[in-house]
């Protein structure tokens, strides 16, 4: 019973010995960088909805065609979805149709330029798969850089490893800055999109377009990556940033 003991004690004098020599965050900086990654996760869902939804822009026909339905369509980075609908149910104050929500009859593809790269065509005019992959491929990169800073602050909080905030911060701020990039080069995308009108027979419909809620997703998703990133950086910095910038006077200084 007493080498029990002896052997018990033991075992708890090396374990609190090996809990102090390992590094460690205090109370308040564990509980501000679980609070910016909270703000961080927000940020990567949202990006993570925008990524993989295809309602980034609308293209809408106009309903004064002379027959009982009207086509619209919706795409995103990966995937365009063309739908008839009945003019019945588009609302009455519109004069194009839509939203593409209403129910009707889709057809949904995958655009071929990721895997035969050939162009896309969407009522009459052609896609610039140029553009098209250089939005998707950067739009992937934010992905990818996110989940490194994801995983340099599971790091911090599981292992103690403060310098890696630093690496978290660059990360969160890349990733959002790169998918607001790719938001730009998609909005170049559109505008090529319309401007890209076949000459050949049939001629291409007037179309009206109009951003949706995917793309808004993304940009909500950039500004608050950025955000994280900044945040995470200030913890990065010491609580008196500026003390040691001050000149200490003595009792007798002028």
């Amino acid at each position: 019973m007493m080498w029990s003991n002896f052997f018990m004690q033991e075992q708890g004098r090396r374990r609190r010995a090996r809990e102090q020599r390992r590094p460690g965050l205090t109370p308040e900086l564990e509980g501000k960088v679980k609070l910016v990654l909270l703000l961080a996760a927000v940020g990567a869902t949202l990006a993570v909805l925008a990524v993989g939804t295809e309602f980034w822009v609308e293209l809408n026909t106009y309903k004064a065609n002379g027959s009982a339905v009207c086509e619209a369509a919706h795409l995103g980075l990966w995937k365009v979805c063309t739908k008839r609908l009945w003019q019945a149910d588009v609302p009455t104050d519109r004069e194009t149709c839509g939203p593409a929500e209403l129910p009707g009859e889709a057809n949904c593809t995958y655009f071929k330029f990721f895997t035969t790269g050939e162009n896309a065509r969407i009522f009459q005019r052609t896609t610039k798969k140029e553009v098209s992959v250089a939005a998707a491929v950067t739009a992937v990169l934010g992905l990818a850089v996110m989940a490194l800073g994801c995983l340099s602050v599971i790091m911090v909080l599981s292992k103690g490893a403060e310098f890696l905030l630093r690496v978290a911060a660059v990360c969160f701020g890349l990733s959002g800055l790169l998918l607001l990039v790719s938001l730009e080069v998609f909005r170049h995308s559109v505008r090529a999109l319309l401007q890209g009108a076949s000459p050949e027979p049939p001629a291409a419909p007037p179309l009206a377009f109009e951003y949706s809620w995917s793309l808004g997703c993304g940009l909500g998703a950039g500004l608050i990556l950025l955000l994280a990133g900044v945040c995470f950086l200030l913890l990065t910095l010491p609580a008196q940033p500026w003390g040691s910038l001050c000149v200490k006077r003595g009792p007798g200084a002028t």
